[in-house]
């Protein structure tokens, strides 16, 4: 397994804060993408949820006005309608998500990391 660390996340959130704090406070290296500014092709988010082991429904933010405007709560979607929704409007993706080698977790709540040091 590769030991570098990505993190992809948003630099104003709050559990995204959390993370670079307990990495930092860790001393554990590790690389950020802001994943506004570098966004992640539908290639990279699919090998993001499979490292996961999640289904694209459960990255979804449920609670962010985008959700609610595209009726997202009330419509049957594909796995692959789903991902392409959340590399067009990046604030669906539940954050931090963080890589090391073949595993990724969603770093909500922090904790959840410890399973990839």
């Amino acid at each position: 397994m590769s030991d570098t660390i990505t993190v992809y996340e948003k630099p104003t959130c709050t559990k995204c804060r959390e993370m670079d704090r307990f990495l930092r406070d860790s001393n554990i290296d590790f690389t950020q993408v802001n994943y506004y500014l570098e966004p992640l092709s539908e290639k990279q988010l699919r090998e993001l949820i499979k490292k996961m082991g999640i289904k694209p429904r459960e990255l979804l933010r449920t609670s962010e006005s985008i959700y609610r405007e595209l009726g997202l709560g009330k419509k049957e979607l594909t796995d692959d309608e789903i991902i392409s929704l959340m590399v067009k409007h990046p604030d669906l993706m539940q954050r931090p998500i963080v890589e090391r080698g073949d595993r990724a977790v969603l770093g909500r709540p922090t904790e959840n990391v410890k399973a990839l040091l």
